[in-house]
């Protein structure tokens, strides 16, 4: 029998249906797999039982001639981000240590109805602030790719979904959640050679996933292939009364829609992303894309988005502003963290509580974000950022009258070793850039693996899609995915 760690989300659905093998078998072989990764640091809490409750569930309602969902029999890492009813949710935080929620996310709960189970919870940058997995609390996710230059140098896995683009990749779940502000799904990907989507803004709940910048945060699907992203993102959607952003919109079959045929679509090729300097591999895996989507049939255009490269700066002071103003109510008051100094009083205990309870990186966002919302600054910077926003959105309106697709990198560099940029935050923003415009126009946009570079890591291609076309954008990246044939996965080491 095929090593059951190596099937893909669609294989195990279909194998568990037709009687191949049990749920409860695919629950055992990636609990073991699991528990044998440590050195990856991916899971922050482990829940073998409740991949095993789930699979045993599957296997009772086959037996009874019930049917079955769309999951059923396949067990999922769930990023840390996303309430867990009875189980830890940290944000990988010391300020959520030990808080265990009594209540599930609307995203989580529809992937438990759909016969998912979870194999435990998985690490990501702290509050999802950051780009490699560092800002962790409970320490660093290490990707379980290395350089082919025989170092033994560890590897950034992305972030701020680090834990699932890691857990992926080294087979210790089939599939995993993650959330994207401005990149934490598709870049992490690209780093690990593997596929994410960030669907249209509002196609997931936000209802139970820890807050960080509000106008951005959406959840979606991390998953081996583009197919498996589609299942996962079939059973994730829909709309939720208890979120006021959720798109009152039916959830399309996006996995019996899928199409690598691209004959009469257009592709966009922004040409203010063909930046001086652009690494030479990204450049080259970025002309291999344009080739397979002519292939495919799609006609090439040029198109223009010339605010470009206002978005970063314009997202590093929207995303700030609103994480400010989310994690006010971390206090030590009433859940989480309370750190009570002997004599303090209410502000002592404030200011003690979120010293000891946030990190660096997130009292630097915190700061910059109470800065540009203060009085003499905030129509200088916040007022100005959110109109830069909607010149962005604009510029992909227009740009999108031109063409079907855009395709891009996914990040201007391959992974990078762990801590090679952390000295200079600037550096490390600076990986959001190709990743940050489509968030901040509530875009649909998806990573797919592209190859490997000289140094053996992977690279990732990067389609945006115009709003609520996420048919178009898995179509695009399942083009791509036919011709790229990426089958490379990373050496065990761990």
């Amino acid at each position: 029998m095929t090593n059951l760690t190596d099937l893909t989300v669609a294989a195990i659905r279909d194998g568990v249906a037709a009687g191949t093998f049990s749920a409860v078998e695919v629950a055992e072989a990636f609990n073991a797999r699991v528990a044998a990764a440590q050195a990856l640091n991916a899971f922050i809490v482990t829940t073998p039982e409740a991949a095993l409750d789930a699979a045993r569930k599957v296997d009772a309602d086959r037996a009874a001639g019930n049917a079955l969902g769309k999951l059923a029999g396949v067990p999922i890492g769930m990023k840390d981000l996303f309430a867990t009813r009875g189980v830890q949710t940290t944000a990988a935080s010391h300020m959520l240590e030990g808080f265990t929620p009594q209540y599930e996310s609307t995203v989580s709960q529809k992937l438990w109805d759909a016969g998912a189970g979870m194999l435990g919870k998985l690490n990501l940058d702290q509050f999802a602030m950051g780009s490699s997995n560092e800002t962790s609390y409970f320490g660093n996710v290490i990707s379980p790719w290395r350089r082919n230059d025989g170092s033994t140098a560890a590897m950034a896995p992305g972030g701020s979904s680090g834990g699932s683009s890691a857990a992926i990749a080294a087979r210790l779940c089939p599939a995993a959640t993650g959330t994207d502000t401005g990149g934490s799904i598709r870049q992490p990907a690209a780093f690990t050679g593997i596929s994410g989507i960030k669907p249209t803004y509002g196609r997931c709940s936000r209802w139970g996933i820890v807050a960080f910048a509000s106008s951005l945060d959406q959840a979606g699907p991390m998953a081996r292939d583009v197919r498996d992203c589609a299942i996962m993102l079939e059973a994730m959607a829909g709309f939720d009364p208890k979120d006021s952003t959720s798109l009152d919109m039916a959830v399309p079959n996006w996995e019996a829609s899928l199409n690598a045929d691209m004959k009469g679509k257009k592709v966009g090729i922004p040409k203010e992303y063909r930046v001086d300097g652009l690494d030479a591999d990204v450049a080259k895996s970025w002309d291999d894309g344009i080739a397979w989507l002519k292939d495919a049939g799609a006609e090439i255009v040029e198109i223009s988005l010339p605010h470009t490269k206002y978005a970063l700066p314009a997202y590093y002071i929207i995303a700030p502003a609103e994480a400010s103003s989310n994690l006010a109510r971390y206090d030590g008051v009433r859940y989480g963290l309370r750190d009570l100094p002997d004599g303090a009083n209410l502000q002592e205990m404030y200011a003690a509580t979120r010293a000891a309870g946030f990190g660096a990186e997130v009292k630097r966002r915190i700061l910059i974000g109470t800065y540009v919302l203060s009085a003499g600054f905030y129509d200088a910077y916040y007022t100005q950022a959110q109109k830069v926003r909607a010149l962005i959105a604009r510029d992909f309106e227009l740009a999108f009258q031109h063409c079907d697709v855009i395709l891009a990198p996914t990040a201007p560099t391959a992974a990078f070793g762990l801590g090679e940029k952390t000295a200079d935050p600037l550096a490390m923003y600076l990986n959001d850039v190709f990743a940050v415009p489509a968030s901040l126009a509530g875009l649909p946009a998806m990573s797919v693996p592209a190859g490997l570079n000289r140094e053996g890591l992977p690279l990732g291609l990067q389609i945006v899609g115009r709003p609520f076309d996420e048919q178009g954008v898995l179509n695009a990246g399942l083009a791509i995915e036919a011709r790229a044939q990426f089958s490379a996965k990373p050496e065990q080491w761990w």
